[in-house]
Formats: structure tokens, sequence, C-alpha cells
């Protein structure tokens, strides 16, 4: 989870099941985008932000051929605390991280 992340939704998921880790469990929460989105590599899972600006660093590397782990991105502004909830957590029974490789998927999914 990116340190944008509303703790509601961080919370949602753990009561479900899924295992999460934050920035600030991490200690990366000051860590810039491209960092973190290496951290995320690194470790093997899948972030989630809700970090407009991080676009930008996800969209750089699809246009350079550089790989990165997958990126879940849902605007604030469109997606509710349990929308975000249910989303993710489908996401997370439906694949492995490998399957979210090199892409963003938005919120809300389109069921």
């Amino acid at each position: 989870m990116d340190h944008h992340v509303h703790a509601g939704i961080t919370e949602g998921l753990r009561l479900r099941g899924v295992d999460v880790l934050t920035t600030e469990q991490d200690g990366t929460q000051q860590f810039a985008d491209a960092d973190l989105l290496d951290r995320a590599g690194a470790l093997g899972r899948v972030l989630f932000t809700q970090d407009e600006d991080f676009l930008s660093e996800t969209a750089r590397r699809q246009r350079e051929g550089m790989p990165f782990v997958g990126v879940v991105f849902g605007r604030q502004q469109h997606v509710t605390i349990g929308g975000c909830v249910r989303d993710l957590e489908f996401l997370c029974l439906a694949g492995e991280p490998a399957d979210f490789a090199d892409q963003v998927t938005y919120l809300p999914l389109k069921y």
C-alpha cells in the first residue's frame, strides 16, 4: 500500500485475510514513486496507490520497455473504501503478482 491509501482500505483487506504491507510498515513512506515501485518489485508485491502522480512513472516505464511490478490505481473521488476493499480482494484471489506485471489495473473494476 502506498502511503496515500486510506487506512480503512488496509484494515478492510486485513479483516478479509489479505496479506497487506504498508509503506509505513516497510519504512518506505518517504520513497520517491520510482523507488517505491522498485521496492514493491523486489518484494514481489503488486502496489496499490491512489496517487495520480504515480501513473506518470508507470507510463514512463511502459514507454521505455522497463519491467515493473503491477500497479492497481483507484482515483480517490471515483471509488469508495468498501469498493476498493471488494475489488482488491477480488484481484488478490484472482491472480498472482506476475499476472499484473507491467500494467496498471484501474478501480473500480467492471464486473
